[in-house]
């Protein structure tokens, strides 16, 4: 903002939320991440505390949208992008359950100090000035991020699919 204002310099500003989607890395530590890669290996999903602290989260294409709009537009911000539908953690994990395994057990923590209680952004702006907001459910997105996660944990291939190699070496 310092050089918007200073040098001006034209700049766009964003507060991005609780992203996932394929390709994130596995092991970032972070909780949908962390669930998803604990089902799939069998592992029990951490959840800390009483898992009543709320989070919200965004599919990485709805992402992708809202930066785009803002950065298209003429309005500086900062403009909040994520999704403002909240999840408690003992939620989400319920929610990775039934998506990879009904059967994954749930195991509680002690809480770390620091976590905040509630993260939920207010896209208001967003929604205003971008004619932006979030389209894709975590329980539409999230089977999509499940089926990246299990291909590079397991190398599973769905049936029927190819893989295909090239030796171009312009790619």
């Amino acid at each position: 903002m310092d050089y918007h204002r200073g040098a001006g310099v034209e700049v766009r500003i964003a507060r991005i939320f609780n992203t996932y989607g394929p390709r994130m890395c596995i092991d970032d530590g972070r909780v949908v991440s962390n669930f998803v890669a604990q089902a799939l290996r069998k592992e029990p999903l951490t959840v800390y505390g009483d898992g009543k602290q709320t989070r919200s989260f965004q599919y990485v294409s709805d992402l992708v949208e809202g930066l785009m709009r803002l950065m298209e537009g003429e309005h500086v911000g900062p403009f909040n992008l994520g999704n403002p539908g909240e999840f408690t953690m003992l939620e989400l994990a319920e929610v990775v359950q039934e998506t990879i395994d009904p059967n994954a057990k749930i195991e509680f923590r002690p809480n770390t100090e620091d976590d905040p209680h509630k993260r939920k952004p207010d896209i208001s702006r967003a929604k205003e000035l971008l004619g932006w907001q979030p389209k894709v459910s975590l329980r539409k997105g999230l089977p999509l991020m499940v089926s990246d996660f299990r291909q590079r944990i397991f190398g599973d291939h769905k049936v029927g699919s190819t893989t295909t190699t090239t030796n171009d070496s312009s790619s």
